[in-house]
């Protein structure tokens, strides 16, 4: 679980990869802001979700450092709750997910995390905790006057929801993020109405859609592939 997980990457993979990054570096150039902690952690982030996409423990590690970064670029404008999901939710989870990760390695390849099938108790508990965790967020964001605050409950709900399923080791730990991604483009397209230097971020979390669909799609095919062995 713990090999270079570079070496397992497709060429499909390492152009999604390489073309990923690309881009994340040329829209933060071509800001007359650049931002270097915007940067680094786009670049974190769309190598975590590469990883991710193969089931390597290394995207866990990553989405650490990344949850960091991501936690002081929103302290910065004052986006409280998402400060608070991801120093406060996202990565601890980040971390429980790479210790179950690391645990439950797969039987066909023991660089791939093994895919697990959500039954009935997974969703009903997935479904109270979204529910609690969101009532308890929403009235901390209350209390901070958190800018756009609809749209920062949303990011909790889904950011809640995709970091579950990661830690579950669900193939729809990525529609999660996906869902996550789009909320996030819309907060940040807000925020760069105000300060234009935020453009970059708001490109950044549209590459990690398409990555997200992409690790979607992954999971989904190693699950069917499983399955037929099985």
């Amino acid at each position: 679980m713990l090999s270079n997980p570079l070496k397992t990457l497709t060429k499909k993979e390492w152009l999604l990869w390489l073309a990923s990054l690309a881009a994340v570096i040329i829209s933060n150039f071509a800001t007359n802001d650049l931002d270097l902690l915007t940067l680094i952690s786009a670049l974190l982030g769309v190598t975590s979700l590469i990883f991710a996409a193969k089931g390597s423990v290394w995207a866990q590690f990553l989405m650490i450092v990344f949850c960091i970064l991501y936690g002081i670029i929103s302290f910065r404008f004052h986006y409280w709750g998402e400060m608070i999901t991801y120093l406060g939710m996202t990565l601890p989870m980040a971390a429980w997910s790479a210790i179950t990760w690391l645990q439950n390695p797969s039987e066909e390849n023991e660089n791939e995390v093994a895919i697990q099938t959500l039954n009935k108790k997974h969703i009903i508990g997935l479904i109270i905790s979204t529910i609690i965790v969101t009532s308890i967020f929403y009235y901390i964001l209350m209390w901070l006057d958190t800018p756009n605050i609809i749209f920062s409950t949303l990011s909790i709900v889904t950011s809640f929801v995709a970091a579950s399923l990661t830690m579950l080791r669900s193939s729809y730990y990525a529609m999660g993020y996906a869902a996550n991604d789009i909320v996030l483009i819309v907060l940040w397209v807000l925020a760069s109405l105000e300060n234009p230097a935020y453009i970059p971020v708001v490109v950044n979390f549209a590459i990690f859609l398409l990555n997200d669909m992409y690790g979607f799609v992954s999971w989904k095919k190693r699950e069917l592939e499983h399955a037929l062995i099985q």
